[in-house]
């Protein structure tokens, strides 16, 4: 009974370790940010753009509801749509981080030293106590 016990309180102390790591909170974060954006996407496609594409060819109903010889291609339509945004919205999110990484690093490249700085001179006592100790060697 006691081996469960170490086996069940070490996988929830590696689970704990894992958990509380800033990455995976980060990540969290990221998903349920993301499913967020994804709902917000959707309505925007559903009820903006979809209906603004209908009525510019004249049809009173959703674009959803469109069919050709039986095949509804209007929801499909509007998931491609929802990609899109999507997909472009990463894409420049993705691409504004790059450029301020870059810039971060330029910025701390520069700030760097270009040379290390020259040791300091040694004190004359110890330049004292090598020429004792050459001598005593030499003796």
């Amino acid at each position: 009974m006691s081996k469960i016990k170490n086996i069940a309180t070490g996988w929830v102390s590696e689970f704990k370790n894992f958990a509380l790591k800033g990455n995976v909170i980060d990540m969290a974060i990221g998903v349920i940010i993301g499913g967020a954006f994804g709902k917000i996407v959707t309505s925007l496609v559903n009820d903006i753009i979809m209906p603004s594409i209908s009525l510019i060819f004249g049809d009173d109903k959703s674009l959803a509801a469109l069919t050709y010889h039986g095949i509804k291609y209007g929801n499909f339509l509007q998931t491609v749509v929802d990609f899109l945004i999507i997909a472009l919205s990463i894409f420049f999110a993705i691409r504004m981080i790059c450029k301020l990484r870059m810039r971060f690093k330029k910025q701390e490249a520069e700030a760097a030293p270009a040379e290390p700085p020259a040791p300091a001179p040694t004190p004359e006592d110890i330049l004292l106590l090598r020429e004792i100790r050459d001598a005593l060697k030499n003796k």
